[in-house]
């Protein structure tokens, strides 16, 4: 694969070791993103922490010897406990913000001098401000988006130490919608160039003519120029195919004036391209070389992909002409038990197990992402909603004084800028959500704001249509405005099911009234509740529901979508338990078919049954009713079967079946297309039985095909041991690795006890730290730091992380008398 950073040039750049009070430090080559460059180089490495607001931390001279020293990225608020009263309240998790202070001195080399020196941060939550040598840089109060300050007016002499402090204000609550974590909880970077030099996120490629025989790539380069004459130069664009080999290239000659900057633009030709989609994600680089007098001065690599999106009123989305619905899931940002610092293999687990389950799609709700995200989903072939703000003018109930609704006026265009440039060139965003679930939909000046907003996607980025996710279709109160609709590409429908008539009619209504509107689904219910909990008639607090009536939600809905062309698709609310929006005792919200530690819940099976071609056959709940003899139990089938029987010990309770899509009559009257032995009992998407317990094994035989697929349940005996076992054997020694430990427990029989809730202690050994320990458990209280777990339902999971060197480390987890377990992992 191509390397997935941006630039490559300059000999010299590294930084200088050192040590002293000041805690010089090399750059960090540890991370995953490395370009292995000297000219953009991960900044990570030797930073200092402290929690509070210490006077003059903003100076070289301050004593921070005492602070905790760190590697970013890094969240506090995962370190804290949980607690009732926290000011972030449920919006937040119950867990503490405040606010924090980093500090990091470093030395740059001698031939630097005379070169730009840039300090790119991924994203800081939130209001952080940055100083250099004493010197504020400014206050940014996204905590979503990435942003740059120029260090070079500022710099040490050379072989001088420079101090970067950096104060993190995340005290003003609530003021997210979810959780969002603290601090400089993404990856941080500096830059060294020369005068000339391509611009931050300069390079926009795009694709205007597409076939299989010859594609169009037009690029536009942004070039600055810093010194103070004027310079020629020539532009040589090369396209790389996925090995590194040029494919194809051209040269352009131009010229800039001194402090100035300029956009140059180049076509190239690409014969027998290899195009990008779902099915066949493939990624070209763009490598884009200033040269003055035939001597590379800079140097920047893109990735793109060859792709033609289309959103047809009639056909829904075509990509490259073929049609894709989009079995979609929002998510949020932050990890589970590593908060929102998220090591990148922790999103591309989460993703692999999507994309079995049967998702193609993702919208990134509410705000824009870590960049590495953005990369998988490239190289995973998913289509992406890319979403840019939760809030505009008006504020939300949620957060009233501190949302984003106090920044908008000031900083919306810098910060929407800044997510178009930096994103525009990821193939797998097929469209733009300008916002979620805006009041403005339906204020009188909404539409103006949304006209502003959709200038300036289109000034940096004309090629991508643009949505809003917009819950206030046919509400009663503030209802959303025919202009502001009028005004959208696409109409995002958050809970298009959710008023009066509309439960049973969906997008139809709307349909026949405006035939010329394309419509997505931005936003939808999904079955709700923790893993391996069967309260399937008691109401949610939160959510108004009961898990079984809104399993008959989805299902309906779901069938509405995969219908109808025109609702070009759907993204069900979530595909992944998050932090935030929970009542007290909950401090999680448990929307997803996956929990936080990535464990699949039952009604994952459902959409994997609906979603893929993979043959599913999956009962729930589970069979241990210990002292329950007789009650009846409804258990639950997801398949895509087209016939299952079920036993109880051995004796058959009946065949059932459905069918969907049913198919009609093909050639002659009274011709059906091959359907195997379909046996329909329900109209409904799951299958269903009313069972007597009696302990022992439920089985359940399908037909599919012509073959014969089995599972079953069993009652288990009592937890007896512990089992681990690990998503990989060997990770890397970069930070943006961890292995993924799972916790069983079982029985003596080598059984999960799905009801178990042993108190579980972890002891490591070697080279490497326990990052984060989890069990999906909506109101577990238990840090996410600690050494010690609940087992919930029988699972837990441990994630290990590597100390940055070579070597082994050994997770010993015991509890009581139950026997213990240990697993070696090993880090190169």
């Amino acid at each position: 694969m191509l390397p997935i950073t941006r630039r490559t040039f300059l000999n010299g750049a590294a930084l200088v070791a050192a040590s002293s009070a000041l805690h010089l430090t090399a750059l960090d080559s540890g991370s995953s993103q490395e370009d292995n460059s000297t000219r953009r180089r991960n900044f990570d490495l030797g930073w200092k922490f402290q929690l509070g607001d210490p006077d003059g931390a903003q100076t070289s001279h301050f004593d921070d010897s005492a602070w905790r020293p760190l590697t970013l990225p890094h969240d506090w608020s995962i370190e804290g406990e949980f607690s009732k009263d926290a000011p972030s309240q449920h919006h937040g998790g119950y867990l503490p913000t405040g606010i924090g202070w980093y500090r990091k001195a470093f030395i740059l080399p001698h031939d630097s001098r005379g070169k730009r020196v840039v300090l790119e941060f991924d994203g800081v939550y939130q209001r952080s401000e940055v100083w250099i040598n004493n010197s504020s840089l400014g206050m940014r109060p996204s905590g979503f988006i990435s942003f740059a300050h120029d260090l070079t007016p500022h710099l040490a002499p050379a072989g001088e130490p420079n101090v970067i402090a950096v104060r993190v204000d995340n005290s003003l609550q609530p003021n997210c919608r979810w959780y969002s974590g603290s601090g400089i909880y993404r990856h941080t970077w500096l830059t060294i160039t020369g005068p000339l030099h391509i611009a931050q996120w300069g390079v926009f490629v795009h694709t205007p003519s597409v076939t299989a025989k010859i594609s169009t790539i037009q690029v536009s380069t942004r070039i600055q120029n810093e010194g103070t004459e004027p310079v020629e130069f020539d532009l040589l664009t090369e396209i790389l195919d996925e090995g590194g080999a040029v494919v194809e290239q051209g040269r352009v000659s131009h010229k800039l004036e001194g402090d100035s900057e300029g956009a140059v633009s180049s076509t190239l030709n690409h014969a027998n391209p290899m195009l990008w989609s779902p099915r066949s994600p493939y990624i070209y680089g763009l490598r884009s070389t200033l040269l003055v007098h035939g001597i590379a001065v800079d140097q920047d690599t893109t990735t793109f992909g060859v792709r033609d999106v289309n959103f047809d009123v009639d056909r829904g989305l075509l990509i490259n002409g073929q049609h894709f619905k989009m079995n979609g899931v929002c998510i949020h940002g932050d990890g589970g038990s590593v908060g929102a610092a998220v090591p990148e293999r922790v999103w591309e687990r989460r993703l692999e197990l999507l994309q079995e389950m049967g998702c193609n799609a993702i919208r990134l709700s509410h705000n824009p992402v870590t960049p590495e995200l953005l990369k998988l989903l490239d190289r995973k072939g998913f289509m992406v909603m890319a979403e840019a703000f939760d809030e505009w003018k008006q504020p939300k109930a949620e957060t009233p004084l501190y949302g984003y609704h106090k920044y908008f006026d000031e900083w919306s265009e810098r910060d929407l800028t800044s997510m178009i440039q930096r994103d525009r060139n990821h193939p797998s965003i097929v469209i733009w959500s300008a916002g979620n679930e805006v009041p403005d939909q339906g204020d009188p000046q909404g539409p103006a704001t949304l006209r502003r907003l959709k200038e300036i996607i289109h000034r940096h980025d004309p090629t991508r249509l643009i949505t809003v996710a917009c819950d206030g279709i046919a509400a009663d109160l503030n209802p959303a405005l025919p202009e502001f609709l009028g005004e959208l590409d696409v109409v995002g429908y958050n809970y298009v099911d959710r008023w009066r008539d509309r439960r049973e009619k969906y997008y139809s209504v709307d349909r026949h009234q405006y035939p010329d509107r394309r419509f997505i689904g931005t936003e939808s219910v999904a079955p709700i509740g923790e893993r391996g909990v069967y309260n399937v008639d008691q109401r949610d607090r939160l959510w108004f529901e009961r898990a079984s009536n809104a399993q008959i939600e989805v299902e309906q809905l779901q069938k509405f979508i995969q219908t109808y062309d025109y609702v070009s698709g759907d993204f069900i609310w979530t595909g992944i338990d998050y932090l935030g929006e929970a009542l007290w005792p909950n401090v999680v919200a448990g929307t997803g078919p996956l929990d936080t530690c990535g464990f699949k819940k039952d009604n994952y099976y459902f959409y994997q049954s609906l979603w893929s071609d993979r043959p599913v056959l999956h009962l729930a709940p589970h069979w241990n009713w210990e002292e329950q003899e007789h009650r009846i139990v409804s258990v639950s089938c997801f398949t895509n079967c087209e016939s299952v029987e079920l036993f109880l010990n051995g004796e058959s309770l009946g065949v059932k079946g459905f069918e969907f899509p049913r198919p009609g009559y093909t050639e002659v009257y009274g011709h059906y297309p091959p359907r195997g032995e379909v046996i329909q009992t329900t109209a409904d998407l799951h299958l269903q039985w009313d069972v007597p317990y009696k302990p022992g094994t439920l089985m359940a035989k399908g037909t599919r095909g012509g073959k014969t697929i089995t599972t079953e349940l069993s009652t288990t005996g009592r937890p007896a041991k512990l089992q681990l076992t690990a998503d990989r054997s060997r990770i890397r020694t970069g930070r943006d690795d961890v292995a993924h430990i799972i916790v069983s427990v079982l029985d003596a029989d080598g059984r999960t006890v799905p009801t178990a809730d042993d108190q579980i202690t972890f002891t490591l050994t070697g080279k490497g730290s326990v990052i984060g320990v989890d069990n999906g458990r909506l109101e577990s209280h238990e840090s996410y730091k600690g050494m010690k777990r609940a087992a919930f339902n029988g699972l837990a999971l441990v994630l290990l992380q590597s100390n940055g060197m070579p070597g082994s480390m050994r997770l010993l987890a015991e509890s009581g008398s139950l026997s213990p377990a240990e697993i070696v992992i090993t880090a190169d």
